[in-house]
């Protein structure tokens, strides 16, 4: 009779969800990691970076019947006493609600048993399980158990460093321990792996005077990813420190590095910083993905007439292009679209930049070190002697190297850089303020990209509206009922409930004309050139941001705040 029951459906073991989320060849690899050692399956994943953290909690959340946590699951207080905390560390568990039926408790790994069971043991009531992200328990433990385990032992690091009262050698090794510690390890790799998965573009780890504050850089804006105890903070920069082949012992002068690693099956580079502060150093990490890297135009935002116009000036042999604008406002990718462009079996390219960022295949790429004076300038002047069809030289910052790159366009080369100023018409003046003769800049310059990046808004969540008649009359747009619509944003899941969702270009296009030459020969001022470029067919940045809102591409609010000082 029993045999006739229908009999519940066998839970699916980890080797079972790990298929179904990972290539056959990435669950082997994960597979011999665990032969070789006493390390649980999902944590070798981890490690490994073969599968996204959340990705990985929502599949066995869903293949076991648990609860997924979120991070404001998290108690305030904690549950229960300190006693174990070093057990959760190092279990990736911990109380999150207690009654008299049974304790739950936030888990990394639901196939570990031994969790369960020794809990059920210790408290003496049945175990509910609740499935969250390692990093997000890891926080959890170390805010509501401070000073516990073996993070915590660690936990005067920064004082005793301070002090002196330490050794050099001994506070040296100390810092050596504490970043070696399996929790400051999991901890950092599970910050850069979620950054990655946002598509962040920075990391800013900063201490505060009562917390370690960790944001991430998304599409152009700060957003806090986490906070953690202040006694985290010498060991988690000590472990990106390591990484990065920096000084641990040297926290008074700023340091620069670079850390190669996988994240999911994928390289990334990642460009750290770290400069002294009053509490401690800061460290900012910059994420290059070159798969997040379009380098398409149409991707970048670049189209229409404006594009016909910066490829037509691409093809001109013997001229300096320009892209000017402030730090991040996407001129190196805009100039590594323009090389990728012309990247073809006939045309031999060379770059020189600080840094190499991405490397592109097919063409020769140089890294300047100013520490034994390989500069801008230096390296320039000898590749002029590399027979190059195009030059890229990742910024002109003195007179020394805009001669150098003027002297290249006269002897029939194409070169490329970037500006730091905020319109097209004031490299003009930019370029004479660095010493260089009016003539060899109307001579050689021809043509200038002035741009910045604006938030798209998400198609899932936005919302058209009327334009107020007040923005008609300003903006001098068509008064026809219905004509003209702006968007707005709202927020949903998808775009993580900020109404924004990835990047695009505003720019404007300062071609080199005769009435323009004759006001540079002038040394005519901003407006005027300005004014003469618009004349002759500029359409300034604000009216392309505006024409990208009036399409839905970004809202009013995002063009202005981006072009206001323009």
């Amino acid at each position: 009779m029993l045999d006739d029951l229908p009999q519940a459906a066998p839970l699916p073991t980890l080797e079972d969800v790990l298929r179904g989320l990972m290539e056959p060849a990435a669950l082997e690899r994960a597979l011999r990691a665990k032969a070789a050692s006493d390390e649980p399956l999902l944590r070798i994943v981890s490690l490994l970076g073969l599968a996204a953290e959340d990705t990985l909690a929502d599949a066995l959340a869903d293949a076991l019947g648990l609860r997924r946590l979120n991070p404001d699951d998290y108690p305030a207080e904690p549950v229960c006493d300190g006693s174990r905390a070093g057990f959760y560390r190092e279990a990736r568990a911990v109380p999150i609600a207690r009654d008299d039926d049974a304790l739950t408790v936030a888990v990394a790994d639901p196939y570990n048993d031994f969790t369960r069971r020794s809990l059920e043991l210790a408290f003496g009531l049945p175990v509910r399980l609740a499935m969250g992200r390692a990093s997000e328990i890891e926080a959890a433990v170390e805010r509501l158990y401070p000073g516990g385990g073996p993070t915590g032992a660690n936990a005067n690091a920064n004082a005793d460093a301070d002090s002196g009262e330490a050794g050099f050698d001994e506070d040296v090794e100390r810092l050596r321990d504490m970043a070696s510690e399996a929790p400051v390890v999991r901890l950092v790799d599970a910050l850069i792996a979620r950054a990655v998965e946002a598509a962040a573009s920075d990391i800013h780890i900063e201490r505060l005077t009562a917390s370690l504050r960790i944001r991430l850089r998304l599409d152009g804006v700060l957003r806090e990813e986490a906070n953690h105890p202040p006694t985290l903070h010498a060991a988690v920069v000590s472990r990106i420190k390591i990484m990065a082949g920096l000084d641990i012992a040297e926290r008074r002068i700023p340091q620069d590095g670079r850390i190669r690693l996988a994240v999911h099956g994928k390289p990334i580079d990642l460009r750290v910083s770290s400069v002294p502060e009053v509490h401690g150093e800061s460290v900012v990490l910059r994420i290059l993905d070159r798969a997040q890297v379009a380098l398409d135009f149409a991707a970048l935002g670049f189209e229409g007439a404006l594009l016909e116009k910066w490829l037509a000036a691409l093809r001109r042999p013997n001229s300096i292009v320009l892209v000017t604008g402030p730090t991040g406002s996407g001129k190196t990718t805009t100039l590594y679209a323009s090389l990728a462009h012309l990247n073809t079996i006939d045309t031999k390219i060379l770059t020189v930049e600080d840094p190499v960022e991405y490397q592109l295949e097919g063409i020769s790429q140089i890294q300047v070190h100013p520490q034994i004076d390989l500069t801008f300038a230096r390296v320039l002047r000898s590749l002029l002697r590399q027979d190059p069809d195009v030059l890229m030289v990742g910024e002109i910052r003195d007179r020394e190297t805009a001669e150098i790159a003027v002297q290249a366009a006269l002897t029939g080369h194409l070169l490329l850089s970037t500006l730091h100023t905020n319109s097209a018409a004031a490299t003009m003046v930019r370029l004479l303020d660095m010493g260089v003769d009016p003539y060899l800049v109307t001579a050689t310059v021809g043509a200038v990209a002035a741009q910045r990046l604006v938030r798209r808004l998400c198609p899932e969540c936005r919302v058209a509206e009327d334009v107020p008649a007040s923005l008609v009359a300003e903006y001098e747009l068509p008064t026809a009922p219905g004509a003209v619509r702006l968007w707005r944003p709202v927020g949903c899941a998808a775009c993580g409930h900020t109404g924004y969702r990835g990047r695009t270009t505003v720019a404007e296009l300062l071609l080199m004309t005769d009435r323009l030459r004759r006001l540079v020969l002038g040394r005519a001022d901003v407006p005027e050139i300005e004014a003469c470029a618009v004349t002759d067919g500029m359409v300034p940045m604000f009216r392309d941001g505006l024409s990208k809102a009036l399409r839905g591409e970004t809202s009013l609010e995002e063009v202005l705040r981006v072009t206001r000082e323009v």
